[in-house]
Formats: C-alpha cells, structure tokens, sequence
C-alpha cells in the first residue's frame, strides 16, 4: 500500500485541547511538507518569505496568514519572527466558509492588528498556563473561537449564494474528497444530479474557468503537494491521482504545470536548498 505520510511537521500540532501555539523562532523548518491541521502565523518581527501552496508571501509585521491542512508550507530561515497558532480541522468552526475567493493572507493594520495581537498572546499564555482539565479545555476553544470571530470579520462576507454558487460550493466539496478517483466531470455531474452544462455555468461563473478546467487544477495542485511533500514515487503519485499509467500522468502534469513531474521534485528541492522560489502558475 503506497504511504501518504509527509516529512517530519516542524510546528508544534494541537495539543491536548485541540490547540497549541508557538513562536516561529522555535522552529527550524526544513523544506516543503503538509500540515494535517490548521496553521495561523502571524509576523510580528522581521521579514521573510512563506510559500503556501506554491504561492510566495513576503511577510512583514502585521501579516497574517491561514494555512489550511494539507496545504503545501514552507517557512524561509531568513529573519522573520512570528506567533504561531494550530488547531484542529473540528475547531475551526462554521463562521470560515470554504470558497474560492476566500482569503489566507491580510495585511493587518490599526485596530485590527492590535486586537488580534492581543488574542495571539492571551492563547499562547492560557496555553502555557493550563495543561489539563475540562474548563481549561474549554477556555482554550473560546479564546481560539473568539480569535477566528475576529479574523472572519477583517474581510466582509459575499453575502448570501446564489444558485450558481450553491452549485459550485457542492461541486467543490465533492471534487475535494473525489479527485482521486476521477477527472470526469460527467461524474460529478451525475453524483450531483444535474447536467455538465450546469456544472460548466456554474464553475465560469464563480471562478472564470470551466468545471474541466477546475477538476484539472486541483488534481494538479494535489500532484505538486504529493511531489513537493512526500516521499512517494512519481509513478506512486500517479496511481494515487487515477493514472495507472506513468506516461498518461507524466503528459497530465506537464500540461498542467509546464514541466515534468520528475523536473518540478528536483525544482522543488533546489529551492529547499536555496530559498523559496516565486510562484509557478499551472498553464490554462
């Protein structure tokens, strides 16, 4: 049976209430993996750059970035002090919609910077404070409930979906779990109980791209974290993608990404050598 398992995570995971923090100085991150749970960093000295699904932040005091779990990270060793907290997928609540026009990184400024300073440091104290018990448990979930209220309320919310959106949302939920098995849109289609043509609609209207287009971008995506991240064999990844045949992914990716699998691993470990390189954008 071919490993999922990625290389050794370098923050500290949620502890024994489902939270942790920790500072960034603490760490010694050491190259591309993926976090199986929720990641807030917030910059708070310095500067420095943090790639997040192959896209390059430069990071300042101020910036605060949710890294979402099984996204790639990688932290750059290059001066930047930052708060880190992580949480468990059940914490995160309801008030953080998954969509595509959802945001992970802001510039925090104001009012808003202070009050979330303020949460960070509140957490990490409480979390060093309190290391069992029922009501420490719960006082950690609401300091952390109270902390993502906050961050859901630096950017304003699209307002209520229409049908187009309710569609993509479902399509979307479904690809997450799905893409592994299949590339068909008719396949999710008829899962869906609707017409490729409505996912199509659907999906052009919400991100410009077609339902194709959006199956083959996160089957990409997921084939550069699994590249990026893991020890698995490009064949391995392959497979584990629905292409039992290495030459038939090998074509996909390169479509998709602009090189071949094996060119973006040794890529992507250069630049774990030398530092974080600028974003690639898969081709249309």
């Amino acid at each position: 049976m071919t490993s999922l398992a990625t290389r050794a995570t370098p923050l500290i995971p949620p502890g024994w209430a489902g939270v942790a923090t920790c500072a960034l100085g603490e760490v010694q991150p050491s190259g591309p993996w993926r976090p199986p749970y929720h990641v807030l960093l917030l910059a708070t000295a310095g500067h420095g750059a943090v790639e997040v699904d192959f896209e390059h932040h430069t990071c300042r005091p101020g910036t605060l970035l949710w890294i979402r779990p099984g996204q790639e990270l990688r932290i750059g060793a290059n001066g930047l002090s930052a708060s880190v907290v992580t949480f468990d997928t059940r914490l995160a609540g309801d008030h953080w919609p998954e969509r595509p026009e959802t945001p992970g990184r802001w510039q925090l400024e104001g009012e808003d910077e202070d009050a979330v300073i303020s949460e960070f440091a509140q957490l990490s104290v409480d979390c060093e404070r309190h290391r069992s018990g029922p009501v420490a448990a719960d006082l950690l979930r609401h300091q952390l409930a109270v902390l993502l209220l906050r961050i859901a309320l630096l950017t304003p919310g699209p307002g209520p979906l229409g049908a187009e959106g309710r569609t993509f949302a479902r399509f979307r939920r479904r690809l997450e779990s799905g893409h592994p098995r299949s590339r068909r849109v008719e396949d999710y289609a008829e899962e869906m109980g609707c017409s490729v043509r409505t996912l199509t609609r659907a999906s052009l209207a919400v991100t410009g791209r077609t339902a194709k287009q959006v199956v083959d971008d996160r089957v990409a995506l997921e084939a550069r974290r699994l590249l990026a991240c893991t020890s698995m064999s490009v064949a391995e990844v392959g497979r584990h993608l629905g292409f039992p045949e290495p030459t038939n992914f090998g074509r996909f990716f390169h479509r998709e990404v602009g090189v071949s699998p094996g060119q973006f691993r040794a890529d992507m470990a250069a630049n774990g050598r030398g530092g974080i390189p600028g974003q690639r954008r898969p081709a249309d």
